[in-house]
C-alpha cells in the first residue's frame, strides 16, 4: 500500500520527502561546504562577510601563543590540512598553541577538525595572552575536540563538561552527533555579544551568556575559578590548541556579526 501511494504521487508530480535544507543532515552538509573545493569562499559566502582563516598553503593570519612569530616546531600545512603533530600528550609543551594575530569580538566561526585516537586539542576564543604567563595553554573559552571514548577526560570534570563540543571545564554539550575518529566532524561557534553557542555537525549543542549567573556557577567550581573576568573580554584571540596530540584542522572561515 505505501509503495502504490509513493507511485501515485510520483504520478501526480508530488514530492517525496527527501534531504532537505532543513534536515540535520543536509544541515551537516551545507555548513562542511560539500561539493565545494576545501578552504575556499563561494561567491555566496564573500557576500555575506566570510573571510578564510587558513587557506591551505600557509599558516598567514596565525603565530604563536606569545610569541611574534609562528611555532618553530610542532605544526604542519600539507594536503591542504593544518595539522597539530603527535607529541606525546603534554599541553603546550611542543609547539605550542597557535592564535590568530587579528582579535575578535562578536562572529561567526567555522572549523572543520579530524581527531586520531584518544586525540585532546581544542578551539579557544576570546583569549588574552595576560602576563605573566602561566604554565600550559593559554587561556580562553574552550570548544573542546576529544576523542571521549578512548581519552580519559572524558570522565573528569563535572558531568560530562569536559567532552566533545563542550565547554571545557564548565557546560557539557548535549544531543550530540559525532562522526567516527578518521572522519572530518564539523564545529560552529557563535558569538553574539554576551551569548555564545556551541554546534557540532549542524546541531547546536550548548548555548550559554558569558558572565551570566549560570557561566559565574560552573565557572566558580572549575579550574577557572581564580581567574577574574575569565571568558568575559569583549574581544580576543582565536586558538587552536597544541595539547600533543595529531589533530587536523581545514575550512577554517569566519565573519563578525
Amino acid at each position: 500500500m505505501k509503495s502504490s501511494n509513493a507511485l501515485l504521487l510520483v504520478i501526480l508530480g508530488v514530492s517525496l520527502p527527501s534531504l532537505t535544507a532543513s534536515s540535520p543532515a543536509a544541515s551537516v552538509r551545507q555548513e562542511s561546504g560539500a561539493g565545494q573545493a576545501p578552504n575556499t569562499l563561494s561567491p555566496k559566502e564573500k557576500k555575506e562577510g566570510w573571510k578564510l582563516l587558513f587557506d591551505g598553503a600557509t599558516m598567514n593570519g596565525w603565530r604563536g601563543a606569545y610569541l611574534d612569530s609562528l611555532p618553530a616546531r610542532g605544526w604542519e600545512v600539507k594536503d591542504g590540512l593544518l595539522t597539530v603533530q603527535a607529541s606525546g600528550g603534554a599541553e603546550a609543551a611542543f609547539g605550542g598553541d597557535i592564535v590568530t594575530v587579528k582579535t575578535y569580538g562578536s562572529f561567526e566561526l567555522l572549523v572543520d577538525f579530524k581527531l586520531t585516537e584518544g586525540a585532546n586539542s581544542g578551539i579557544k576564543i576570546f583569549v588574552m595572552e595576560e602576563l605573566p604567563r602561566t604554565p600550559g595553554s593559554a587561556k580562553g573559552l574552550e570548544y573542546q575536540l576529544l576523542d571521549d571514548d578512548r581519552h580519559p577526560d572524558a570522565k573528569l570534570g563535572i558531568n560530562g563538561n569536559r567532552t566533545l563540543a563542550s565547554l571545557y571545564d564548565l557546560l557539557p554539550a548535549t544531543n550530540k552527533t559525532v562522526f567516527p575518529i578518521g572522519q572530518w566532524n564539523h564545529a560552529r561557534i557563535v558569538v553574539r555579544g554576551k551569548h555564545v553557542e556551541h554546534w557540532l555537525n549542524g546541531k547546536m549543542v550548548l548555548s550559554y551568556e558569558r558572565g551570566g549567573k549560570v557561566f559565574l556557577a560552573h565557572k566558580a567550581v572549575s579550574k577557572f575559578k581564580d581567574l577574574k573576568g575569565f571568558g568575559e573580554a569583549p574581544e580576543g584571540h582565536i586558538l587552536l590548541q597544541d595539547h600533543g596530540d595529531k589533530v587536523s584542522f581545514r575550512n577554517i572561515k569566519i565573519r563578525t556579526l
